[in-house]
């Protein structure tokens, strides 16, 4: 009786360090920047960035094309995309209303609500705008790298 209580022990406190190891705590920092917009933009904005989502043909508001944003803007405009991703400055009523998910809360809240959580949203974010940045189209249609 006595070796199985040591084996069932043992086998408890295997099965607890398994546990343990599977469920590491990840966070969205850990990603790349492809990795995070495939995951959350890429519905509405499409794989390539086009604007050509599978979510995008049920929208009432047209999708932007993001490969085709320097091309709009005369160069890469990096806080204003940031911003934009963000979505919790203030609202230019102007603009019309916000379709965009306010993804700065949203990636605030999934990291944890906290000020930890505030520092890997930004991460994250920028991770985004970086990614955005490279899957701009120049001028003859081409994709920079």
């Amino acid at each position: 009786m006595r070796n199985r209580t040591v084996v069932v022990g043992l086998a408890a406190a295997l099965l607890t360090s398994i546990g343990a190891a599977q469920f590491e705590a990840v966070s969205l920092a850990d990603f790349s920047g492809e990795e995070i917009f495939l995951n959350y933009c890429s519905a509405c904005h499409g794989e390539s960035g086009r604007g050509d989502g599978p979510v995008a043909r049920t929208l009432l508001t047209a999708v932007p094309d993001l490969t085709a944003i320097s091309r709009r803007y005369g160069e890469f405009p990096t806080m204003r995309i940031a911003d934009t991703i963000d979505g919790r400055g203030p609202r230019i009523d102007a603009h019309g209303t916000r379709t965009m998910p306010v993804w700065g809360y949203e990636f605030w809240v999934e990291e944890g609500g906290d000020v930890v959580a505030q520092r890997e949203m930004k991460e994250v974010i920028a991770k985004l705008v970086d990614y955005i940045r490279s899957i701009q189209d120049d001028s003859r249609g081409q994709i920079r790298e």
